[in-house]
């Protein structure tokens, strides 16, 4: 029972080949340069054998005949055919309000996704490319979406409604939508399974923190807010994302600076955030690295970061009267440990007696980093969302479970 796992941006698709029956990766890989010079495929199994080629690949569907080959080849691969393969996952980033769970995608299915475009004109384009690429080169195989908003659907009417003019919602659906669901979904339930508690009888806070970060409060399984919103831009400041800012600045920005909207928005997306404060680089490794050497901006950069994870966890707590859980993931979240601790600092009030020794510890492995007797436990909880897909997939593929 084997299930690939698709996630495809404009001119790159990572992948994995997962056995259901034990949850174990086969082989995964990443295509990168798709449609450029220089394209190539970079393949890896399970043992960790990798092997690199390179190959013109003029588009996704040329690219996935690559990845299918690989995974066939007498050299590399891990499958005798394609026949193995009995679904495909998508990460698809956004499902507006139309999909509040993974679905089987069909022809009224893709017309929903395209209906996103307009509110992920980013995202959806190369997910839906790679959805084609796919169905043209496995025909009747089941082809499954998993959006990053649907976990997020669950979020009551005053936590994502803006305070717009009402008209603004109803005409182009302008509200907090938020994402990473796979990712919080996923890492809100192996921290209740570790716990040995039903998540239904849990207040959980996710913190999916990497380049690009989001939190979001659990309660009972369900989200119930989330730090990113209409757009991946709002909530905490990220590697390049300058996260929630007094609006009236772009209007600032544009007519003092004489930005153009494409302008002001690379500046918000692409050079804010951590390498907007330091200077130096949207890569936190790097920022340790020069805050060991002095560099102010650096430190400044950080504290800015672990300031806005403090105050969200508080914030997330009032929303549900409470908090039982908070769990660390993502590339940051999972390992860095001076993060974890400027974020955890001063909350005392909430309950939280942090081990530092556990602490240090907990570098990309699952484990609980407060003291026994600290009345909130603080984890870390390595995120897996391709694991999380290919979960969904198989629910789906075996229940037939249609969109309607």
């Amino acid at each position: 029972m084997k299930i690939l796992v698709i996630n495809a941006g404009s001119s790159s698709m990572k992948y994995q080949l997962i056995n259901m029956r034990d949850e174990a990766l086969l082989a995964k890989g990443l295509v990168d340069r798709i449609g450029l010079d220089g394209s190539f495929i970079k393949h890896s199994k399970a043992n960790g054998e990798t092997v690199i080629k390179d190959h013109y690949m003029k588009d996704h569907t040329v690219a996935i005949k690559h990845v299918i080959d690989m995974l066939v080849s007498d050299a590399h691969g891990v499958i005798a055919s394609c026949d193995e393969i009995i679904a495909v996952g998508h990460r698809v980033v956004h499902g507006g309000e139309k999909f509040s769970d993974a679905v089987i995608i069909n022809e009224e299915v893709m017309d929903a996704i395209k209906d996103c475009i307009d509110i992920a004109p980013l995202h959806n384009p190369p997910n839906i490319v790679g959805i084609e690429a796919c169905e043209a080169v496995m025909p009747g195989i089941p082809m499954v979406a998993v959006f990053d908003t649907s976990f997020h659907q669950t979020l009551p009417q005053e936590a994502y409604i803006y305070a717009l003019p009402y008209e603004q919602y109803e005409k182009h659906r302008i509200r907090k939508y938020g994402f990473h669901g796979t990712s919080h979904k996923f890492i809100a339930q192996q921290a209740a399974e570790m716990l040995g508690k039903p998540i239904e009888s849990l207040k959980i806070i996710t913190c999916h923190l990497g380049n690009g970060s989001s939190i979001t409060a659990v309660n009972g399984g369900r989200s119930v807010d989330t730090s990113m919103g209409f757009t991946p831009l709002q909530g905490l400041a990220m590697g390049t994302r300058s996260g929630t800012i007094d609006p009236a600045i772009v209007t600032f920005l544009m007519e003092n600076e004489k930005l153009t909207v494409p302008e002001v928005n690379a500046m918000l997306n692409k050079k804010s955030g951590m390498l907007g404060i330091s200077g130096v680089s949207s890569d936190f490794r790097d920022l340790d690295d020069a805050i060991a050497e002095g560099n102010q901006r650096a430190q400044l950069a950080i504290d800015v970061f672990c300031y806005q994870i403090k105050k969200t966890i508080g914030e997330y707590a009032a929303a549900m009267n409470g908090v039982d859980v908070v769990v660390f993931a993502g590339g940051v979240g999972e390992n860095n440990v001076v993060v974890r601790n400027g974020a955890l600092k001063n909350l005392e009030f909430l309950g939280i007696e942090l081990d530092d020794e556990a602490n240090d510890k907990a570098r990309g492995v699952a484990g609980i980093i407060t003291k026994p007797n600290s009345k909130t436990i603080v984890m870390v909880v390595p995120t897996n969302e391709e694991l999380a897909i290919a979960r969904e997939t198989k629910k789906l593929v075996t229940l037939q479970k249609p969109f309607r």
